[in-house]
């Protein structure tokens, strides 16, 4: 019996969900459903924020009276007028300079050391990452209070061995290097560990014994066998460092609030008083989309770079 044209023409459910079948017009419009709750929190909670605070830099808002439109004359006072926003954005640019290239090297080591295959490696590197999971505001008040410099126990252990003490949290000359070492020692053990660990894991043994049987050696492995193959998680471990690093914010405002003397004034911690401290909201949603755009360019910069020295496995 010859079949009508029409039988096979899909329902209009299947033509607005995508599907080639009544069946599979169902199976995705219930899939739809299910993330419908997901997709509306986005939309709204995310979204719409994001597209409220690009109007509300173009205002000036304090949440007490209506926003008024000014154009671009927040833009303008953060660029020419603002004493605090160059020296807050240099400051964050060598926080990150200096914490990105030592966070990816130390993470890098303990990945390597995890990874000879010991005894008790499991405990060691739960060891490790467990400092990654205290609350930020736990670890710079015990950071705080570790670097006391009166009573610390990091100026006890200086004074053991000798040395002098150091005024760390509580001088502008000491103080991002004492925010640098806070950040490493309690960063560097955690999620780039074991993603740096899991690249290292995926390197085909294959390759290393073909290297040991020319004769390389445990250098010349790693740095023509292992680094190469493990570019890709370098690449993306940079690129969380790099913008990770340059969003430091909690320890900056917990334990220094920006001092001494605005030493540790960062970036993040200017958007914050602006924006929550002082109620100007229309200048701190100018100040936040500046430092959204560097951090994009940034990236983008890093993307394009990045094809001179990522290897992929399954392509260019």
């Amino acid at each position: 019996m010859p079949v009508s044209a029409s039988a096979h023409k899909p329902s209009v459910l299947a033509m607005i969900v995508g599907g080639r079948t009544r069946q599979e017009a169902r199976r995705a419009l219930w899939g739809y459903v299910f993330i419908a709750p997901w997709l509306i929190g986005l939309l709204v909670f995310v979204g719409g924020p994001i597209i409220a605070s690009l109007y509300f830099s173009f205002t000036t808002y304090d949440i007490l009276s209506p926003p008024r439109w000014v154009g671009l004359a927040n833009y303008h006072r953060a660029f020419l007028e603002d004493p605090l926003f160059w020296p807050s954005l240099g400051r964050t640019f060598y926080y990150a300079i200096v914490v990105v290239p030592l966070g990816l090297v130390g993470s890098l080591v303990l990945a390597i050391l995890l990874n000879q295959g010991l005894r008790g490696t499991n405990i060691f590197r739960t060891f490790f990452f467990l400092p990654s999971l205290t609350p930020g505001v736990a670890l710079s008040v015990l950071w705080l209070w570790l670097m006391q410099p009166q009573l610390g126990l990091a100026n006890q252990v200086l004074r053991t061995l000798g040395l002098p003490p150091s005024p760390w949290l509580t001088d502008a000359n000491t103080v991002i290097p004492s925010l640098i070492l806070i950040q490493l020692l309690t960063t560097m053990g955690g999620s780039a560990m074991l993603i740096f660990l899991a690249g290292l894991q995926g390197v085909p043994r294959e390759l290393e014994e073909a290297a040991t049987v020319d004769g390389a050696g445990r250098w010349m492995k790693f740095r023509h066998v292992t680094l190469p193959m493990i570019t890709p998680t370098l690449f993306f471990n940079l690129i969380l460092g790099i913008i990770g690093a340059l969003q430091v914010f909690t320890v900056a405002f917990v334990a220094t609030n920006g001092g001494p003397d605005y030493a540790s004034w960062f970036i993040a911690l200017h958007i914050y008083q602006q924006a929550f401290a002082y109620l100007r909201l229309g200048y701190g949603a100018a100040l936040a989309w500046i430092f959204l755009l560097i951090v994009l360019l940034l990236t983008l910069i890093n993307f394009a770079l990045s094809r001179r020295w990522v290897f992929y496995r399954g392509g260019a």
